[in-house]
């Protein structure tokens, strides 16, 4: 699966040390208080898995399912959640789990639905930020890596379902992404 990418960005090995480094500082941040982490699917699975593996605080953790990509490469600007409610955050101290930060529709408004819910705090962790303009206007508190605005997969981040268990991060060959339009 790896001749499907045109260059890596992030090994496995690269990837491990940010998450140790990025455990540090949230174990920091966190320390003498309960976490609750709110994982959005599918794509964090694998970041939650390990990041959370390496957080030794009491947490609790929740999902949320949404979509925006519906089989494309760009955010259709639109959110749908998959479920009927919301984790109970209310008075929590809560990180956002996601893979990316890219238009910022999917991250503003999952932190804006929870903020409803009125936590003691909300902050938000990705793997990866694309240095870009974004529709709606988000910053992560903790990111793994900054990238160019390319599309990648691996590590969870997937195209048409697909690439998403790769060990490491890449660009995926423009040749396998399907014209949009």
């Amino acid at each position: 699966m790896q001749a499907a990418l045109d260059r890596i960005l992030f090994d496995e090995a690269t990837i491990h040390r940010r998450l140790d480094e990025l455990a540090e500082k949230i174990s920091h941040d966190y320390r003498d208080r309960e976490l609750t982490v709110v994982a959005i699917l599918n794509g964090s699975v694998i970041l939650m898995a390990d990041l959370l593996r390496r957080i030794p605080l009491p947490l609790r953790l929740d999902f949320v399912s949404v979509a925006s990509y519906d089989g494309g490469i760009e955010s259709s600007g639109e959110l749908i959640f998959r479920q009927v409610s919301l984790p109970d955050v209310a008075g929590r101290d809560v990180l956002i789990l996601d893979d990316i930060l890219d238009s910022g529709v999917t991250l503003a408004t999952i932190r804006e639905k929870l903020e409803t819910a009125r936590p003691a705090s909300v902050r938000i962790c990705v793997l990866l930020e694309k240095r870009k303009t974004r529709v709606r206007a988000v910053d992560a508190d903790y990111v793994g890596f900054e990238i160019a605005d390319e599309f990648v997969v691996g590590y969870g981040l997937d195209y048409m379902e697909r690439y998403g268990n790769l060990p490491c991060i890449g660009v995926l060959r423009k040749d396998l992404i399907a014209p949009t339009g």
